[in-house]
């Protein structure tokens, strides 16, 4: 099917932007997106259901945005405000919303929906301070160190976000007014962003007693911003705020503690430019180095660019997965030791890889070295894209390398999720998804730069004449490009053609981390006017053709897209003696429901024969995409196993939109590391068989013995028994050994979310089977069946006591399930 096209009218104030005419900036200049017209079969619907369903989806989902905006402006005007919970960044969540939508006014001009921004521009006006102080919780005295905001305003810069919320009302306020013309949240950006420079680098005498607070931001965001504010306006102050933000992070504070208030977590540990290695939360870091290679750009300090190329190498070399995913540590959601990248438990935020997308970009207009582009293709096409379902409207906030169906991963489900409490990466999709288009082509002078491949067109000056460009191709799905170019007159200049890294023949993205098993020469095709030519030598990553250009000139690309192979760097625990599979820019997946059960049993004894893969489209309700089946090993449930049998392999950024089943990217080598069941209890548990009264179906009873439990009852980052879908309904759960046990004690660590559909029962106790018979379960007398949250529940028999089973009755509390992470039977020595 054909898909009209769209004009792409883009905010110039979009992340990247044309010159300002100072005389330093980014030696290569994006096309502008206003600029792009985008008729990618791949691109344009994604681009319409950002329009359709994602962005009307998260204005809905952060309504609670705007009431929390309008209690800070009843408060002003004089209004009681009653039940104003305070919060740290909900406010922020709603202004990348607002960034994503102005960017699709730009796609087609929207009266409802630009009223309907116009509506909450004059909220956000009437909660701002006279003074330009923006942030609803101090504005009403909700915030308190309590909740990590401090007791007053900018007491508590570290994790109060009021310099990171505003970053992204200024964001919002560019695009906004660079799509409409309209200048009212402008405005308020610029008032704000004076206020901040008065009270952190001049003194205000209503905070920190006159003196200049001088900290950087704890949440790394008004830099870029800031850079924004001065693109758009032309006034220096912004662009020196930006600077002062990053000249005295790591100097003027530091924190001194561990997690999030260790020195490392938001970069602090030591000046920018003397940075070398990739640490702390993810987030934050993609944020500052992008501030970074713009500093790098507007400035002449050179310390910016040094400082980045040292940490650009750190990550790509030793702390990212194949996916293009940063930050694999959970807890501070950022990096962890070089070589930490687990597969099932990795965290990978999609917002850090929104993050590694800008900062990417920016080495690549910094460098103009398409190894950038490479990265940044990497994480769009699988982390990002992967964020969000074909549909629209469910998210990941946490994106692992495998799951089995069942585990919790995404903040407590173990799919995609409608919403988040922390809301920050479904309306960071918002946001970037619509931003694709600037990141296609560059030039300067004599230089023009094709980035990314995708069905669209633009005119650009370039060798001193206007030339149109087209491109025709069904990439990223096939690597045949066509490219028409029309010049208004005969012109000389250098077209630079990307070959990225996996087509080449190496590696599949640049860096140590990930070479191909089988290494080989790849058959690069190109042709002018129908002429074949030479595809090599690469400059900087880039095939270059310099000619005189005439109207009807055109350029045939062919990347050749086999499914390949991967191994890892030894140094990856997780990934030794296994490989990973990727089609073109594409990892590739197994699902379950193509796999006919989980897909943790296959393995491939040698390489795979990844020549004879076939390929194949799948159509489902909402797109479609391409899958590879080629043939593989599998192990059986009696321990032997099957040789030649199919495995369905599927994009990354398609999985879980079938259903939420297990999933796999790197599969082992040998037979014995394969998993017929990664559900059934493991050999060391102290049953040998579980069962229970009902279980729902996203959670699994086997979870009470398998000997995994988190810190915390919510239940969120591990396996779980629940009795959802019977709310008030008592339940029961046996488990079973292998022979008569002697017990010492029994602890039951209970699922409890407050406020939540799984809670604490209303009462429990235990039974013991012996001879067939079940009995009660005599407590110790000191012991009581408790319900205490994070901890397990310990009783203890009043006798010596041997059962061949235990039996836990349960009363749930009126209409709510009860839950169990994980019961543990100690037994006598």
């Amino acid at each position: 099917m054909k898909i009209a096209s769209f004009t792409l009218c883009f905010a110039i104030a979009a992340d990247f932007l044309p010159h300002t005419g100072s005389a330093a900036d980014y030696p290569l200049k994006p096309v502008s997106y206003n600029d792009v017209e985008m008729s990618s079969e791949f691109w344009l619907p994604r681009m319409v259901t950002q329009r359709e369903v994602l962005v009307p989806w998260a204005f809905e989902r952060t309504e609670p945005g705007v009431a929390h905006l309008q209690a800070a402006a009843d408060f002003i005007d004089g209004k009681k405000v009653e039940d104003h919970r305070a919060h740290r960044f909900i406010d922020s969540d709603l202004y990348k919303v607002m960034e994503g939508a102005a960017y699709l006014l730009q796609l087609e001009r929207n009266p409802e929906l630009e009223a309907r921004m116009d509506k909450i521009i004059a909220v956000i006006g009437e909660a701002q301070e006279e003074n330009g102080y923006l942030y609803p919780s101090h504005t009403t005295g909700v915030g308190t160190e309590k909740n990590m905001m401090g007791d007053r305003p900018y007491s508590f810069v570290v994790h109060s976000h009021e310099l990171y919320n505003m970053g992204h009302l200024y964001e919002a306020a560019v695009a906004y007014y660079e799509t409409t013309g309209k200048d009212a949240l402008l405005k308020i950006a610029e008032k704000n962003a004076q206020h901040i420079n008065r009270v952190f680098f001049e003194g205000d005498p209503k905070y920190n007693d006159g003196k200049p607070i001088r900290q950087a931001p704890g949440h790394q965001e008004p830099e870029l911003a800031l850079v924004k504010l001065y693109r758009v306006t032309g006034k220096q102050l912004y662009l020196d705020m930006a600077r002062k933000f990053l000249e005295i992070r790591g100097v003027t504070y530091v924190p001194d503690g561990e997690g999030v208030m260790s020195p490392t977590y938001a970069q602090q540990h030591k000046r920018v430019t003397e940075q070398s290695e990739a640490v702390g939360h993810a987030v934050r870091a993609t944020y500052l180095y992008s501030a970074m290679a713009d500093m790098a750009a507007l400035t002449d300090e050179k310390g910016y660019a040094e400082a980045l190329d040292r940490i650009w190498g750190d990550i790509t070399n030793t702390r990212m997965h194949i996916t293009g995913g940063l930050g694999a540590v959970h807890g501070i959601e950022g990096f962890g030791p070089q070589y930490e990248l687990p597969n099932a438990h990795a965290f990978n935020e999609t917002c850090a890889a929104v993050g590694n997308v800008f900062f990417n970009h920016r080495m690549f207009l910094l460098h103009k070295d398409a190894r950038y582009m490479d990265v940044a293709e990497v994480a769009l096409l699988n982390n990002v894209l992967a964020a969000v379902n074909l549909e629209g409207n469910k998210f990941f906030y946490v994106n692992p390398l495998e799951a089995d169906g069942k585990f919790p991963f995404n903040h407590g489900t173990a799919g995609r999720a409608p919403w988040f409490g922390t809301a920050c990466c479904p309306s960071n999709m918002a946001r970037l998804i619509p931003q694709v288009p600037g990141m296609t082509y560059a030039h300067d002078d004599e230089n023009l730069y094709v980035t990314f491949y995708a069905e669209s067109s633009t005119e650009v000056e370039v060798g001193g004449t206007q030339v149109k460009i087209a491109q025709a191709t069904d990439y990223p799905n096939d690597g045949k490009i066509s490219i028409d170019l029309d010049p208004a007159q005969p012109g000389k200049f250098r077209l630079h053609l990307r070959i990225p890294t996996w087509a080449q023949g190496k590696q599949f993205v640049p860096g140590d981390l990930y070479d191909f098993v089988d290494p080989q020469e790849v058959q690069v095709a190109l042709k002018v006017n129908g002429k074949a030519i030479e595809a090599t030598p690469l400059e900087k990553g880039f095939v270059v053709i310099e000619r005189e250009w005439q109207t009807g000139d055109k350029v045939e690309l062919d990347l050749p897209m086999p499914l390949r192979a991967n191994r890892s760097h030894p140094s990856v625990e997780a990934n030794v003696d296994r490989i990973a599979l990727t089609r073109g820019p594409f990892v590739m997946c197994a699902e379950g429901i193509d796999n006919g059960g989980v897909t943790q049993r296959y393995f491939f004894e040698g390489n795979p024969e990844t020549a004879v893969a076939e390929l194949s489209k799948r159509a489902i309700e909402h797109g479609s995409f391409l899958q590879a089946t080629i043939s593989a090993d599998a192990v059986a449930e009696d321990g032997g196993s099957e040789a030649g049998v199919p495995l369905v392999l599927t994009p990354y950024y398609a999985w879980n939109n079938r259903d939420t089943g297990s999933m796999t990217v790197w599969f082992p080598t040998k037979s014995e590391m394969a998993i017929y069941d990664p559900l059934a209890l493991p050999k060391e548990s102290v049953f040998t068989e579980i069962t229970a009264s009902h279980t729902a179906e996203e959670d699994t009873v086997t979870a009470i013995g398998d000997g995994e439990v988190d810190k915390w009852s919510s239940g969120n980052k591990a396996l779980r028994w629940t009795s959802r879908g019977q709310p008030g309904k008592p339940q029961w759960v046996v488990g079973r050994f292998a022979e008569s046990k002697s017990i010492r004690s029994v602890g039951v660590f209970w699922m409890d979310r407050w406020q939540g559909d799984v809670r604490f029962p209303n009462q429990w106790s235990i039974e013991v089977e012996q001879a067939g018979e079940w009995k009660p379960f005599e407590l110790y007398t000191t012991d009581k069946y408790d319900t205490r949250g994070n901890q397990y529940n310990v009783v203890h028999p009043a006798a010596p006591l041997t059962c061949d089973a235990i039996r836990i009755h349960m009363t749930p509390k009126e209409d709510t399930a009860v839950g169990i992470i994980e019961v543990r039977v100690q037994l006598e020595e």
